[in-house]
């Protein structure tokens, strides 16, 4: 079956989303505030435009709603297309707070319908092999996960919608920081002790410009994560400690670096560690990756890997922090 997709707000990600479709899937509709933003994606496809996003998941030949909007319409359209009876690929963090997302929850469980939250990070190459290694037991029993995560923003960055907390939910522990709690839970499981701090050092605005983490686990492994747009050089690091081994993770390509995944296997001896290294400089294909995953999803009637569960554990963080760091307004 091929799966008819129709696409809800049309900028970078929207059409990251769209060039991702693969042969299973194929671009029936286009949705954006922007009518010409909607007309471009649409073009040469054959794909319906609208500049309501309701009356585009009404269409009958719309399977899959994929959602691609700032974070204050990410609950709202997410549940109205559950309603309307459709499979949905939302965008992280699928909600400014965790009290969003409750009713979609709810809504997704009475309907039946897939709801896959795009956290994207889990698809590209050196975390696939990662956790394929963490699975294997080649790391043994892991005790923390150290991840850093951040980028220099622009000039006029605090003028933006993400400066402002009723359009995003918050500044960059809402942005950036649910790909680094995802991935942390995705290899160590559950948190059930949160700490941190969001602060703004540099940029004259009411959100956050940084985010600390101290996340537990109920057997005490940690992620020390780290969410910055004062990083000035964009860097993703993501470094996983096992009792026999390492895993250190590097780029996400583009302008954070050639992607690079490192394994540090302790010998019997100790003393410096057997070092194999894989790098991945050719295309990004998470999206494909991601996107085949929830078609699979829908095919075998699987509960998503990555779903509304996932983002409301990384909205109850988020929002923990803000709240002890005096960010009343955010998420």
């Amino acid at each position: 079956m091929v799966y008819g997709a129709g696409i809800i707000g049309c900028g970078l990600i929207g059409q990251k989303r769209a060039k991702a479709l693969g042969t299973d899937g194929r671009l029936v509709a286009c949705a954006d505030i922007d009518i010409g933003r909607a007309e471009h994606l649409a073009k040469g496809s054959g794909a319906k435009v609208f500049i309501d996003w309701r009356a585009m998941i009404e269409l009958p030949e719309v399977d899959i709603v994929v959602i691609a909007t700032l974070h204050d319409s990410l609950a709202e359209i997410t549940l109205a297309a559950i309603e309307a009876g459709k499979h949905v690929l939302v965008e992280k963090p699928a909600a400014r707070n965790p009290a969003e997302l409750e009713p979609v929850m709810a809504a997704a469980e009475r309907h039946g319908v897939k709801v896959h939250v795009g956290f994207n990070h889990r698809y590209h190459r050196a975390l696939r092999k990662a956790k394929d290694i963490v699975d294997s037991g080649e790391l043994g029993e892991l005790m923390f996960i150290r991840g850093r995560y951040g980028h220099g923003a622009r000039l006029g960055y605090d003028k933006e919608w993400r400066a402002n907390p009723v359009l995003s939910g918050g500044g960059e522990l809402i942005d950036q920081g649910p790909h680094l709690i995802d991935l942390s839970r995705w290899f160590l499981g559950n948190f059930t002790e949160v700490q941190g701090f969001a602060h703004t050092y540099y940029w004259d605005m009411p959100v956050d410009d940084n985010g600390f983490m101290i996340l537990k686990t109920p057997t005490q492994q940690v992620a020390f994560l780290h969410a910055s747009c004062t990083e000035w050089k964009n860097l993703f690091s993501m470094e996983i400690y096992g009792r026999v081994g390492k895993l250190d993770i590097s780029g996400l390509g583009g302008s954070y670096g050639v992607e690079r995944l490192t394994h540090y296997k302790m010998l019997p001896e100790m003393g410096p560690p057997e070092t194999t290294a894989w790098e991945y400089p050719m295309g990004d294909d998470s999206w494909e990756v991601e996107m085949a995953e929830l078609y699979d999803d829908i095919r075998l009637n699987r509960v998503p890997a990555a779903g509304l569960g996932d983002a409301y554990a990384a909205l109850k963080v988020i929002e923990q922090i803000y709240k002890e760091s005096g960010y009343d307004h955010c998420a």
